[in-house]
Parts: C-alpha cells; structure tokens; sequence
C-alpha cells in the first residue's frame, strides 16, 4: 500500500480498516540465498538494496528480537558526512545523499531534518584542526563553513561563550548534518524489503555459523537450522560471538555506549551541537526533550546499560557548554552495545570463509552510516566485490598496517 493524503483519507472514511501490517510475519524457509544476521538499520537496509538494486530476493533478515530493539533504537540520531580522510568521506557523503532522498525512495517518513551539525572549537590549534577538516570536505563536494564566535553566538547565544576554561572560540558548521527518527528508520526499510519478497524473521537469534569445506552452509538460530548460499554478519555488538562460532577472531571489541534524555523543553536546539573539549554531543527532539551522549564506558560489556562515571563526565561537559541545562531533570537514559574497531573505522568486507561477509566495527558512526552501509554490503554480497566509496574498509587492514585512524575514538584511542 502507497503512504499518501489519499490513501490516508480514504482510510478516515472507512474507519481505517483497510491498513495493511507494514510487514509480514512469515515463518523461516529451510534455506535462503542470502542471510543476513541482525535486523538493524545496516541489515535492513543491506535487504532492502539486494532486491531493489541487484534484483536478488531470495533473502532473510534474522533478528533476535523484535525490529528496533537493539541499537537502531539506542542512540542519537544523527546524521552527518564531516569526515577528514580519503576512506571516510566519499562513503559517509554517499550517505548523506541517500539520506537526503531517503523519504521519497521508502514512501515513509523518516523524519529526515537537516538542521546543521556544528563541532565548536575552543582554541587556535582546535580551529586549525577544524580548518583543516572543512577544507578536505570541501575538496571533496561536502559543505562545510568555519564560522568565528560571533558567527557561532548569532546562531547559539545561549551556550557559555565566556567559560573560563572553555571558552567558545567558533566551530565548523556543516548545514547538510542534522537528525532522523531511529525508529522510523528501520520501519522503513523493513517495510520496504518486505515489499520485494524479503523474509523479516523475529524473535530469531543466531547462535552459530555453519560451515564445511571451508564455506559457509547456513546459521543455527533458536528456530532452528537455515541454509544459507551467503551469510552476512551485521550485529554490531554481537557481532564477535557469532564470528567466534565459525573459528573467526575479529580486531573489534564490544563497548556500551550511553546517551540521555530530558524531560520536554520549549524549541531550544534548532540545529545539533558537539562540545569541542569534551566528547559531548546534543540536539532536541521534536518531542522537545533534549538528547544527549558522549563517550563509551571504556569497558567490555554486553550490558545495554551504563556506567555512572560516564553520566557525571557528560553532565560535566552539558554544564560546561549550557549551564541553563542544570535546571532540566533527565527523564530516562540507555545504553547500546557497540563494536568498536581498533582504528575506530568500520569493516565491510569478505572473511577468509567462501560466502561469509562481515559488516562490523561502526564504533561511534554506525546510525549516520545506515543507507551507505547497506547500500555497500548489498553490492559486497552481490558482486563478490567492496563498493568503490568503502575499498578502505576491509578486514586485513590490521595486519597490513593500513588503518584508516580518523579521529582515534576506536576502543584504542591511542593509535597516534
């Protein structure tokens, strides 16, 4: 069913009886051409572009829970392309393309909202790091602005300019950036592979990887056996167990990362913020409550919940940056359980097992990533080949000594 006025019209005569679920419930197939594992954005997606772009539909999407329960529905929302190296930029602004036409392609509202993203700096070598980051962007056809304190203070008087340890010197503006709705996200692209004959299979955990000969044969799930021709992982912070189950050791590590949110507030935050001497970022929702996240535990966990030194180092940076924030209370707060890489880039990229294919290690940047991600991993499950904007990330980059060391925010952050 086409989402438009009419259809939504028609439906108010008749009670809205004729709405069809957005997705079917079907029961698994012995055996697919393809399985994908997870049934997150990068999954979905992934589903989603194999059928439309590569004709392939013969295809499973296994999650272990129910659509958004994992981290498509744990984090901040933010979308943006404001990379500095070679490897990074074409994909993330690939992305932002597919973002920017995302709503039209899913005949559902995502909720895209280009507002701006602006990373403030708080000193002149931050600035010339910051000046140094826009001019790669804008080498490669990204949009980016670097803007002084009177040009940061006219769009955001409200933030603590005069700091005495933080002052606000300006910041890098890239008006392109800015926030969708999470769920919303992987309802659509759910909706949307389900449409061209994908099998969406709930309540469906992978608990191993099959394999003989040295290929792939299929996954065991708590439903059963499912034979699969290609297997693709895409489970984030699970994503090393599984791999573990058919002998793989993988450079990532599963971390929890946290973010928050306030009770509603009056239109504050009309573009999203990150706080230049701290991991801190923040935008406001368009319930009103203010989101808001920072950096990982530091600790290996599987928990989906975080640790209270975290919650204090946040609030420290929100204080720094807003003081007004510490009349708002924080409604709820959680915890995704991310894979970070050791040079905090992703991996999209075949394994040493025939017809296993990994798509892993998103670190902070795996939302952001979700259209360009699945857009790459259809065409790596397809062609048997990366997709030209993600040559950069494969897996033996470690051992070769190629890292694409963007900013060090990997579970190592000490590459430099």
């Amino acid at each position: 069913m086409k989402y438009s006025a009419l259809s939504l019209a028609l439906n108010a005569l008749n009670g809205h009886k004729s709405w069809r679920p957005v997705w079917r419930e079907p029961e698994p197939r012995e055996r697919y051409n393809v399985v994908i594992c997870g049934g997150g954005g990068h999954g979905l997606a992934a589903a989603y572009y194999l059928a439309r772009e590569h004709g392939v539909t013969n295809v499973a999407v296994l999650e272990k829970g129910w659509i958004g329960s994992g981290n498509a529905g744990r984090n901040t929302t933010i979308i943006r392309s404001n990379y500095l190296l070679h490897e990074s930029n074409p994909f993330y602004e690939w992305s932002m393309k597919l973002w920017e036409g995302l709503e039209r392609e899913l005949n559902f509202n995502t909720m895209v909202s280009q507002r701006g993203v602006i990373n403030l700096y708080h000193g002149d070598v931050q600035r010339d790091v910051f000046a140094r980051r826009g001019n790669a962007m804008r080498l490669n056809g990204i949009d980016a602005e670097l803007l002084d304190t009177a040009q940061v203070r006219a769009m955001l008087p409200w933030l603590d300019f005069e700091n005495a340890r933080f002052p606000i010197r300006g910041g890098l503006l890239q008006h392109r950036g800015g926030t969708a709705r999470h769920d919303a996200v992987v309802w659509g692209y759910a909706r949307g592979a389900d449409s061209r004959g994908v099998d969406i299979i709930q309540n469906c955990e992978v608990q191993g990887i099959r394999t003989h000969g040295g290929r792939v044969t299929g996954v065991e799930t708590s439903r059963g056996f499912i034979g699969a021709g290609k297997v693709a992982l895409s489970l984030a912070g699970s994503t090393s167990l599984v791999a573990s189950t058919a002998g793989l050791r993988l450079p990532i590590e599963s971390h929890v990362l946290q973010a928050f949110v306030t009770e509603g507030v009056k239109p504050l935050l009309d573009t999203v913020v990150t706080f230049g001497a701290g991991h801190m970022y923040i935008s406001q929702s368009d319930k009103g409550g203010l989101v808001f996240g920072g950096d990982i535990d530091g600790f290996n966990s599987y928990a989906q919940r975080g640790g209270l030194p975290i919650v204090e180092d946040v609030c420290e940076a929100a204080m720094a940056l807003m003081p007004m924030l510490g009349r708002v209370r924080v409604l709820r707060m959680w915890g995704g359980i991310a894979d970070m890489s050791m040079d905090g880039s992703p991996i999209i990229d075949r394994t040493p097992i025939d017809g296993l294919l990994l798509n892993a290690g998103w670190c902070y940047g795996g939302f952001k990533a979700i259209p360009a991600a699945g857009w790459c991993l259809a065409h790596l499950i397809a062609r048997d080949a990366p997709h030209p904007v993600a040559t950069g990330y494969r897996l033996d980059r470690f051992a070769t000594g190629k890292l694409v060391d963007e900013r060090g925010a990997g579970a190592q952050p000490n590459l430099h």
